[in-house]
C-alpha cells in the first residue's frame, strides 16, 4: 500500500486556506490532518500553498506539439510540460480535419492515454467538424461539415468512447437533434463558432447542451433586438469558457462574465497551441500557419487569433489579477468548475477525502515548485 504524507500545507480546502497534513494512499487522499500528524513517507510543503490540480477541457497542444499531427509519443511530452504548469488532467483537443487525419490523432491520444501511469488524459475534445463556416475561425472551412451522427460514431468507436466533449455549431441542420443523441450517451456538448440566433441556441442548451467554448470568441455578439448565442449561452445555467490571456477578452469583459455566470459557472481554459512553452516564431495549428508574435499567435497574413500561448499556471495569475480576487476564490475555475461540467467531481477538482491525489504546490508568486497525480509526482521545480 502506496503511501506518503504532504506535511506543513496551506492548502485550499473548502474555499479557504488550511494549514495542514495531507495523507495519501494508493493515489487517494486518505486524510486531512492537523500539522505534525503524519503518516509513511512525507513530503514538505514548507508551507507553500496546495491547491487541486488545474484541469484543462481545452487544448490544441504545447511545447511544440500540435495534437492534430501528434505520435502517442509527443503526446505524453506535452502532458510533462502541462505538469511543469500545474496541469493534472486535460482534454487534448482535436480541430476539424480530414476523416483520416481526426482517426489518426484520435488514435494517438487514445495510445498516449492508455500507457501513461496515471489518468492525465481524461479524453478527447473535438471541436468540430459540424461547424459554421461564417465563424470558423481557425478551422479550414473546407473541411467543415454538417452534422452527422454517423461520422461521429465512426470517430467515437475508433477512440473505444474517449470523445467525452465535442463543440457544434447549434444552427446547423440537425444539431439539436444531435446534441440531444450525444448528451443521452454521456457526451458532453459546447455550443460554439456560432452565429446562431437566441432562439436557434435555446433549441440547443434544451436539447443537453451544457457548456460554450471560448465564450464571445467566434461567437456572434449580442444586440439589443438581436441577443443572439451570446445572450443564450450567458443566460443559461450552463458553463461558459474564457481564454484568461487578456488577448482574446479584455479584463473587463472577462469580469463581466463571471458577474453574469457567476463564479461556480465559468471555466478557464488555455486553448493552446504548440508554440505554448516556445519561442516566438511560425508554428502550426492544424492545416494553418501562425504566427507568434507579441504574446499572441494569429493564422498568417491575417487579424485572426488561432489559438494561444497561455498555460494553466498564467491563467490563475492573469485571473487574480484581473479581478483582485483571492486564490482560494478564483481556483475553481481551473479545478471544480471543469471537473463538475465533465461529470468527474467525484474524483477531480478539490482537495477532499476520497478523491485522487492530484495537487498543485505554488510558491507566494504563484510558481508552480510541483504537481503530484494521484499522488505520483510527476514536475519538481529545479530537479
Amino acid at each position: 500500500m502506496a503511501s506518503l504524507t504532504i506535511i506543513n500545507a496551506r492548502a485550499v480546502i473548502g474555499g479557504a486556506v488550511r494549514k495542514c497534513n495531507l495523507k495519501v494512499v494508493d493515489g487517494k487522499i486518505k486524510g486531512i490532518m492537523p500539522p505534525g500528524d503524519t503518516y509513511g513517507k512525507t513530503f514538505d510543503a514548507r508551507e507553500n500553498l496546495i491547491l487541486p490540480g488545474f484541469i484543462d477541457i481545452h487544448t490544441h497542444g504545447a511545447n511544440g506539439v500540435d495534437f492534430n499531427h501528434a505520435e502517442a509519443k509527443d503526446v505524453r511530452g506535452v502532458r510533462d510540460f502541462f505538469a511543469s504548469q500545474g496541469t493534472t488532467t486535460f482534454l487534448p483537443a482535436i480541430m476539424t480535419d480530414t476523416e483520416e487525419n481526426m482517426l489518426r490523432s484520435i488514435l494517438s491520444v487514445v495510445q498516449a492515454k492508455n500507457t501513461l501511469k496515471c489518468s492525465q488524459i481524461y479524453g478527447i475534445h473535438l471541436e468540430g467538424p459540424f461547424l459554421d463556416a461564417a465563424y470558423k475561425g481557425a478551422m479550414p472551412e473546407e473541411l467543415l461539415q454538417p452534422c452527422s451522427y454517423p461520422l461521429f460514431k465512426r470517430l467515437q468507436d475508433a477512440s473505444g468512447g474517449q470523445i467525452r466533449l465535442i463543440t457544434l455549431s447549434p444552427e446547423l441542420e440537425g444539431a439539436a437533434e444531435l446534441t440531444k443523441r450525444l448528451s443521452m450517451e454521456g457526451v458532453r456538448v459546447s455550443l460554439g463558432h456560432s452565429g446562431a440566433d437566441y432562439e436557434t441556441a435555446v433549441r440547443c442548451i434544451e436539447a443537453g447542451a451544457i457548456s460554450a467554448t471560448h465564450t464571445f470568441n467566434a461567437m456572434k455578439p449580442l444586440h439589443h433586438h438581436a441577443p443572439a448565442i451570446t445572450t443564450a449561452v450567458l443566460e443559461s445555467d450552463g458553463y461558459c469558457e474564457a481564454i484568461c490571456d487578456g488577448k482574446h477578452l479584455h479584463p473587463a469583459v472577462f469580469r463581466l462574465l463571471l458577474k453574469t455566470k457567476g463564479l461556480g459557472r465559468v471555466i478557464a481554459v488555455t486553448d493552446s497551441m504548440m508554440a505554448a512553452g516556445m519561442r516566438e516564431g511560425i508554428y502550426k495549428l492544424g492545416n494553418n500557419n501562425v504566427v507568434v508574435r507579441g504574446g499572441e499567435a494569429k493564422i498568417m497574413g491575417t487579424d485572426v487569433h488561432a489559438g494561444s500561448i497561455l498555460t494553466t499556471i498564467q491563467a490563475l495569475r492573469n485571473m487574480m489579477e484581473f479581478t483582485g480576487l483571492p486564490v482560494e476564490k478564483i481556483v475553481p475555475l481551473l479545478t471544480e468548475n471543469p471537473a463538475r461540467m465533465l461529470g468527474i467531481f467525484h474524483r477531480k477538482g478539490s482537495l477532499d477525502v476520497g478523491k485522487d491525489a492530484d495537487m498543485v504546490m505554488l510558491d507566494d508568486k504563484y510558481r508552480v515548485l510541483a504537481t503530484f497525480s494521484e499522488g505520483e509526482l510527476l514536475y519538481q521545480a529545479g530537479k
